[in-house]
């Protein structure tokens, strides 16, 4: 789905409102409320900032945006930010742990780059939450790193530890660019934090320039990665398995998981937020396929701008 703009259903709604409220009606899906800076950066056009805070202050006064304390959003219910000031405290709590999981991690096999991923990324968390991580891998070794790092996630089960490796999304080096174009894949990369590999993130990010169409205020954050840490252990298995075997080692496991998960969906498996497994794999990917999310979402997110702002034009009629 291609970045677009909704089309202007009155004259008196000028462009930079109606960028306004489809930002905060994206994070309204998710009942996040955002910060004034929050919402000019994540807007899909560059504006003057004085431009942005004068059409803000008018979409506050035309009851359309809430401001609570010094956050936004588009429902009158302060809940939503006593909810986000305590998601953050948590996520801050689970961001250092996941720290130490990315150390831990990097030093797999075939390992290049690892990232806090999903609503962790954002700064929230709740009791529910897991750490999700984003994995770069080598070229051609996605499948055996891993194969290896989710026989190591088994071992976390026996100390109840698995929710601090959830490791749903991999790429490898020779497919960095994200395939699917669109609000929710450029937010999801936008908002990376990146943790190991800060070399490996910046060619990502540079594969990924297309999210500048959706975010173009937005900065990367390749800083907070680290360089990518070697040793001699994982260098000589590394080093064993570069050849012909191991290439075929890693495609048979590549065909051994796609079936495995072929299965689950079958048997229409749950995870444990209640959704339906499902996971999307080729050879340079692996990754998340929860039934119809994204495409879902999109179409909810679409329907909420649309309805807010005919309700817009029904006030300014009035």
């Amino acid at each position: 789905m291609q970045n677009k703009q909704y089309p202007l259903i009155d004259k008196n709604l000028s462009e930079i409102k109606e960028n306004i409220i489809a930002t905060l009606a994206y994070f309204d899906l998710f009942n996040y409320p955002l910060s004034r800076a929050e919402v000019f950066l994540f807007l899909n056009k560059k504006y003057d900032y004085q431009f942005f805070d004068n059409a803000l202050k008018c979409l506050l006064k035309d009851g359309i945006v809430y401001q609570f304390d010094n956050f936004y959003c588009l429902k009158n219910d302060h809940y939503l930010i006593a909810r986000r000031k305590e998601g953050n405290k948590k996520a801050i709590e689970l961001i250092k742990i996941a720290e130490k999981v990315a150390n831990l991690l990097v030093r797999f096999p075939f390992v290049r780059g690892v990232a806090i991923s999903g609503s962790l990324s954002k700064h929230f968390a709740d009791e529910h939450s897991d750490i999700d991580l984003f994995i770069i891998t080598s070229n051609n070794r996605l499948w055996m790193a891993r194969t290896i790092m989710h026989c190591f996630k088994k071992l976390t089960f026996l100390v109840n530890k698995q929710h601090y490796f959830c490791m749903n999304y991999y790429i490898d080096e020779q497919q960095l660019e994200i395939a699917e174009k669109n609000i929710y894949t450029a937010i999801e990369i936008g908002t990376l934090i990146p943790l190991q590999g800060d070399i490996t993130f910046e060619k990502f990010y540079a594969a990924n320039s297309w999210t500048r169409n959706f975010l173009p205020n937005k900065n990367m954050r390749i800083a907070s990665a680290n360089p990518l840490k070697t040793s001699l252990l994982k260098g000589l298995f590394e080093w064993l398995l570069n050849n012909p075997v191991g290439n075929a080692i890693d495609d048979l496991l590549m065909r051994i998981t796609a079936a495995r998960w072929s299965k689950k969906t079958l048997y229409k498996k749950l995870n444990s937020h209640g959704l339906l497994l499902g996971m999307l794999t080729a050879k340079h990917f692996a990754k998340p396929d929860p039934k119809n999310f994204q495409s879902n979402l999109l179409i909810k997110y679409e329907r909420k701008v649309s309805e807010i702002l005919r309700g817009y034009e029904n006030t300014l009629a009035h």
